[in-house]
């Protein structure tokens, strides 16, 4: 059986397969063969070495992944042989508030991810894929999906006729524009690329805003709110786009912080999160529970995540240079 791993010396230079042994489930775990991959921002910091300084060598990087199971250990309830499943992002994160341990539980992070043609998780880790979704597809949805849900619908209370503010057009991004629609919601997307725009407008986007050509993206937001703000940010930025998410949200809106792609600090106008009475919420990925419930609604509706580019396993260090370029529309996925 092989991994990729990241050994002593990091960078997507150094990454590399490894053989391991057949991996054998213990009590309430499953053996899950891995059918697809999905890369996150994360990802990529974590072979680059940026993500943390707490990260254990060697690790098996990547967070998402969806397979079937190939066997159980005794006492396993939750799922038999042939069940589609996926890894959840924390495995210690059942329900609830997260918690330090739960934190501690993150795949391809903290412990071990799914970048493995078989990977052994407790059966409370992983939860059934919809129906109509390829391994491919529901791959993407374990970082990247139920973040936007949990930011959205569980934090935000999302509601038709609200109108959301998404940043850019990577994969969380993506799954904000598609669950506005899906709510009844409007959504407006922001992006460097005309071309990037055109595709957000055929997911539902009602505006798109390049914000190369307007760098008052925040105004051009007010004004298509007639003034009155957008209710809900997807904030990806961090300290480059956190001043101009706190001009465009509304009276009592809010911004749900999920990236920091520009840096993790930054001079922040304080004044307009007290006068405006905005609720800035960090979302840091969510739980079984959320996703579990997220599926259910992608299952009623059909939502498809859209999928930029494919790689074979072999081709992971291209996959992750494609990312590092930023030309991505949506989700990179490696097949198995």
């Amino acid at each position: 059986m092989r991994a990729w791993e990241i050994r002593g010396d990091l960078g997507i230079a150094n990454l590399a397969i490894a053989e391991k042994p057949e991996p054998e489930p213990g009590p309430g775990e499953v053996v899950v063969e891995v059918r697809a991959c999905s890369l996150n921002y994360r990802d990529l910091q974590v072979v680059r070495g940026q993500y943390g300084s707490n990260t254990r060598l060697p690790l098996v990087p990547f967070s998402d992944g969806a397979g079937e199971v190939v066997a159980v250990g005794e006492g396993v309830a939750r799922f038999a042989q042939g069940d589609r499943v996926s890894g959840i992002f924390m495995q210690g994160w059942i329900s609830g508030e997260i918690t330090p341990a739960a934190a501690a539980t993150a795949l391809g992070g903290a412990i071990d991810g799914m970048l493995s043609e078989k990977v052994v998780l407790s059966e409370e880790g992983l939860v059934r894929i919809p129906e109509h979704l390829s391994f491919e597809e529901a791959s993407t949805l374990p970082c990247a999906a139920v973040t936007a849900w949990n930011g959205l619908v569980e934090k935000g209370g999302l509601k038709a006729g609200e109108t959301v503010l998404v940043q850019g057009t990577g994969g969380v991004s993506l799954f904000a524009l598609q669950f506005a629609k899906m709510f009844g919601a409007r959504a407006i997307a922001t992006s460097s690329s005309d071309e990037k725009l055109e595709r957000a407008l055929t997911l539902g986007a009602s505006d798109g805003i390049n914000y190369k050509k307007n760098p008052g993206w925040d105004e051009r937001a007010l004004e298509l709110t007639g003034g009155r703000g957008v209710d809900h940010v997807v904030e990806v930025g961090g300290p480059d786009t956190l001043n101009g998410s706190l001009s465009a949200v509304r009276m009592g809106g809010g911004i749900y912080m999920i990236g920091v792609l520009t840096g993790i600090s930054g001079e922040v106008n304080t004044a307009l999160i007290l006068r405006k009475s905005v609720r800035v919420q960090g979302i840091y990925v969510g739980s079984r529970a959320m996703f579990e419930a997220m599926n259910r609604a992608i299952s009623l509706n059909e939502l498809r995540p859209v999928i930029d580019r494919a790689f074979s396993f072999e081709e992971v260090p291209d996959a992750l240079r494609h990312m590092e370029s930023g030309a991505h529309f949506g989700k990179i996925v490696v097949r198995f």
